[in-house]
């Protein structure tokens, strides 16, 4: 772990001139402290009714809280007024995916520490790490296959967690270890079921990566190789990492027509396997299945008045986001030959009959959305960027084709390289959703810079949390403010046996933000994402100001945040 100092730090970036609201004085020594964040309305992360207060932090923990005053005449080397602020814990997103951001961007996490999160969650469906000789064998860009070499070890999953925190993050680390990971590892690319002997591989790579720290296995079972993966094969890799401490968390098989039959068949891994549920961004997908939330969180209810443990997390907008390649039946991309069976004339016709079915045997949210509401993104192809941020339906009147062969011809142009945000969700729903006692939040985006983002992206990368605090608790009164931090923070804690995150509690790493409860909010749209939110003043990270008066200090001092079976 890197030591990071507070003080030199920031006086360096202040150019030595105090900021507003922050006022020094003598090094620390005996009771003093580091920083003292005073003034504030104090929300614990409990879900507590908030107190004012004051914080004060030492080193990378917390130290003490008291009531307003309570450290008046201590000294601290930091003094932060956070007057008509509330204090709060950093929040803790479930589903990040800022991969290249931490492995080979700047690390800062930009827009997602600028919405108060101070720990990222990464794993769903695939890990760069561990790798074996079948991971390898797919992987056809060298640079690529240069990092994945890194994490061959029998420590891979640690050797990953390492190397990114090495380089410096402004976040916090840990991360599941992603299912499609563990079956190409096991059983390589490919459809068939894994052998007797293949599961032995996957369960044992399973165990270690558990004592490296993951969190548990996630799933991602609409995307190839996850997709491949029985429910069997997924009781069975569970099975290893239940005496870990391992939750299975799941982007379920269907999250529209059949999403009640997938909620049934990820509650009987659970109940298999012997581990607690977590089901990612639970939706009801696609208009013609609103009706079914109130089933799917009254099974949710059903399951756990029955004992077992099962929860789910979500992001707060209308809309998700994904591979424009999943719009293709999965079974096409075995084996990394997607482009190649998209090429393949004679398979042209099945495959554009297979997207227009209601029902070709995967998850083809494209059809449940239809054209009008599939918009897509990441153009690279010159002759094609015309098209960043158009909805498929409009594509394809311009292209004068079927919107079936627009997915199929423009997958092959930009090499499966582009997005998809598919409009698919009811405001109800979410409304609903959020009000639920076992809810919990995570931004299923990577980190952005609007200074050097290109093309269209889901503004959950920029707002996620900030939406939660502005329009849903603040504007339309859907949920309190002290029960949307709990489940921001201490619920992700709890749900992952973090025990020394996610409230303000002396002894706890001092992960904390101040907000603006009066002026918190979004501002990214699905038109104009790449902007910044706004109203998160101040984040410390381990006790270091990574975001001070709403700007990034360039402080980096995020570290590995690891599962309960850690052993090393």
């Amino acid at each position: 772990m890197r030591a990071v100092r507070f003080v030199p730090l920031l006086l360096a970036l202040a150019g030595c001139v105090p900021q507003r609201g922050l006022s020094t004085s003598a090094s620390p020594a005996g009771g003093a402290y580091d920083v003292i964040i005073e003034n504030g309305r104090v929300i614990d992360g409990t879900g507590a009714a908030w107190f004012y207060g004051d914080v004060a932090l030492r080193g990378d923990h917390i130290a003490a809280i008291g009531p307003r005053g309570t450290f008046r005449s201590a000294r601290a080397i930091q003094r932060v007024d956070a007057a008509g602020q509330v204090v709060a814990p950093g929040f803790i997103d479930i589903q990040a995916q800022s991969y290249g951001n931490f492995m080979s961007g700047d690390g800062r996490a930009l827009s997602m520490v600028m919405q108060g999160i101070t720990t990222a969650i990464l794993g769903e469906g695939d890990t760069p790490a561990p790798v074996n000789d079948k991971i390898l064998a797919l992987e056809t860009d060298s640079a690529a296959r240069a990092m994945a070499q890194r994490f061959t070890g029998p420590h891979g999953f640690s050797d990953w967690l390492e190397f990114m925190i090495g380089r410096g993050a402004s976040q916090n680390i840990g991360s599941f270890v992603g299912n499609g990971t563990v079956r190409v590892f096991g059983h390589g690319g490919g459809i068939g079921p894994a052998t007797p002997v293949e599961i032995d591989t996957m369960r044992a790579m399973v165990r270690r990566a558990m004592q490296d720290g993951a969190f548990g296995i996630a799933s991602a079972l609409i995307y190839p190789p996850n997709t491949y993966a029985s429910t069997a094969e997924l009781t069975a890799i569970n099975q290893a990492a239940a005496p870990y401490g391992g939750v299975y968390i799941t982007h379920m098989r269907n999250e529209g027509d059949k999403l009640l039959e997938a909620m049934d068949e990820a509650i009987a891994i659970g109940q298999g396997a012997g581990v607690p549920v977590e089901i990612y961004h639970l939706k009801a997908a696609g208009t013609r299945n609103w009706p079914k939330m109130d089933r799917a969180i009254a099974k949710i209810d059903s399951a756990r008045a029955a004992g077992q443990d099962v929860q789910a997390d979500m992001y707060l907008y209308p809309a998700g986001g994904n591979s424009f390649a999943s719009c293709i039946p999965p079974k096409y991309a075995a084996d990394g030959k997607l482009l190649d069976n998209l090429r393949n004339p004679a398979l042209r016709a099945t495959i554009v009959q297979e997207i227009h079915a209601r029902d070709a045997g995967y998850d083809n949210l494209c059809e449940a959305a239809g054209p009008e509401n599939v918009m897509v993104t990441g153009f690279r192809t010159p002759a094609l960027q015309q098209y960043e941020g158009k909805r498929l339906s409009e594509i394809a009147a311009a292209e004068r084709k079927d919107w079936a062969e627009v997915i199929i011809d423009f997958n092959i142009a930009e090499r499966a390289g582009l997005g998809e945000i598919l409009f698919l969700m009811s405001e109800d729903n979410i409304k609903n959703q959020i009000r639920q006692p076992w809810m919990k939040f995570g931004t299923d985006a990577s980190a952005q810079d609007p200074a050097t983002a290109r093309g269209m992206t889901h503004p959950r990368a920029y707002g996620n949390f900030t939406r939660l605090l502005g329009k849903y608790v603040r504007d339309e009164r859907v949920t309190g403010l002290e029960d949307a931090v709990r489940k921001a923070s201490s619920a992700v804690a709890t749900r992952l046996s973090i025990s020394d995150r996610g409230v303000l509690k002396p002894g706890m790493k001092a992960d904390v933000i101040v907000f603006d409860p009066a002026t918190v909010t979004d501002r990214a749209t699905f038109e104009k994402p790449h902007q910044l939110s706004t109203g998160i003043r101040d984040v410390f990270v381990n006790g270091v100001a990574v975001v001070r008066n709403g700007e990034h200090t360039g402080a980096k001092p995020g570290q590995v945040v690891r599962g309960p079976g850690y052993t090393r």
